[in-house]
């Protein structure tokens, strides 16, 4: 099939064009920072933010997305599952 966007510019309101399943790590970082978390198993949510700041999501319902753009997921403080960092 054919893209009839492949020659638009992408924009970070755009719909995400690639995914990872995310393992939650107090030490790495995700190679490129994301549009939007996946929160597949609701919890608490713990990330570090682009701008270098640690947020925590309290309470994040099953089946949310975050437009958040992160570098990564904290396992300190993170019960939330089934995580997927959309790009």
């Amino acid at each position: 099939m054919t893209d009839p966007f492949a020659n638009t510019q992408p924009s970070l309101s755009s719909p995400a064009s690639a995914g990872i399943a995310v393992t939650p790590s107090d030490t790495v970082n995700f190679s490129v920072p994301s549009r939007a978390l996946y929160v597949g198993s609701g919890g608490t949510l713990a990330i570090g933010m682009l701008s270098g700041d640690d947020l925590t999501f309290i309470g994040v319902p099953s089946g949310s997305f975050l437009p958040v753009r992160a570098n990564q997921v904290l396992s300190t403080g993170t019960t939330a599952s089934a995580i997927v960092a959309l790009f």
